[in-house]
């Protein structure tokens, strides 16, 4: 790759496209659905959401299948920059293509510098969390830069610093959890998404991916049951007892609309390449905000009417790395 003004060749420009797309894979999705698809054609990569992918019961509306793609699409910027390219973003290009979410140009780019690198490194570093913290802080550095880095894309963090409010959130989210095991449709839904050990898919929630037993923090804020009661999950070697919850974070916009989920996905994803950075992890908590009742409750009481699209835990993790599955690049994209 040349920088500054050279166009590089054909050839590398659709290499490097492959390489970014392939970092991309590696953003979080609810229930690792992975619900993108990519497109190459010359210096454009599309992204498109995979609606075959989308939660039909908890995410009816496709909200956070377009979180999860803002993830996927924030990870193809940071990759393309990182490669020495200028990433030019134009999100739901085609209103009679709704599933079309972006158009991403490669133009020529500066030589990377090494904030771009760091931020790079820590695409497939990441992990989601599904436990308590250690009682280490949050530097309050760090926590004024995931801020920004939420502003940047056109979200907010807002912190339950109130006890109350901390309390409140974790009580609405365990109530969600109540309901929604307590739905036919929703427990067969996880089912399809959460496969036993002996699967060969690579996608879904697996065993390695979420603590066989989890410690209780406080204020509690469950989990989900992926293993439905037969045991799974990843061994522990930390003793099981208590854990700290850590930050309680809102990620919140003004608006509600699909362009609005994308910038969340985005906001998220740069948040978590930040927070990896510096050995923390986040523990993502959706329950809530997939009953409108109480997503509604949530935006009048605690986000001063903003839209809450996503709630998580962020702290320096207590106990081992979980694993995780993507599928292949070759499954994901469309070459033309």
């Amino acid at each position: 790759m040349q920088y500054g003004n050279a166009v590089a060749p054909s050839e590398q420009v659709s290499a490097d496209a492959r390489k970014a797309v392939e970092d991309a894979l590696w953003a979080p999705s609810v229930h690792n659905t992975q619900p993108w698809r990519f497109g190459l054609r010359g210096a454009r990569i599309t992204l498109s959401a995979d609606t075959d992918r989308r939660l039909d019961v908890a995410d009816p509306d496709g909200r956070e299948m377009l979180i999860s793609c803002g993830a996927a699409l924030y990870n193809l910027r940071s990759s393309l920059r990182a490669l020495g390219y200028t990433p030019r973003v134009r999100l739901l290009p085609d209103p009679d293509r709704p599933h079309l979410l972006a158009d991403v140009d490669l133009e020529p780019g500066e030589r990377p510098d090494q904030q771009t690198l760091r931020e790079h490194a820590q695409i497939r570093r990441r992990r989601t969390h599904r436990g308590g913290f250690r009682p280490d802080p949050v530097p309050a550095g760090v926590l004024a830069a995931i801020r920004h880095d939420a502003e940047r894309e056109g979200a907010r963090l807002v912190e339950a610093v109130d006890a109350d409010v901390k309390g409140a959130l974790a009580a609405l989210t365990t109530a969600a959890e109540h309901v929604q095991q307590r739905t036919g449709s929703h427990a067969a839904e996880i089912a399809r998404w959460a496969p036993s050990p002996r699967t060969s898919r690579t996608d879904g929630v697996q065993e390695r991916a979420y603590p066989q037993q989890v410690p209780q923090t406080t204020p509690h804020f469950p989990a989900r049951d992926f293993a439905r009661g037969h045991g799974w999950g990843a061994p522990s070697s930390q003793d099981v007892g208590t854990a700290l919850a850590g930050l309680t974070l809102l990620l919140v916009t003004g608006g509600d609309a699909p362009a609005d989920w994308l910038r969340t996905g985005q906001a998220m994803q740069r948040v978590l390449l930040r927070a990896t950075e510096r050995d923390l992890a986040a523990a993502f908590h959706t329950q809530a905000l997939e009953v409108p009742e109480l997503r509604r409750f949530i935006s009048a009481h605690f986000c001063n009417g903003a839209h809450p699209q996503m709630l998580l835990r962020l702290g320096v993790p207590h106990g081992e790395e979980l694993g995780t599955v993507r599928r292949p690049v070759e499954e994901v994209i469309e070459e033309t």
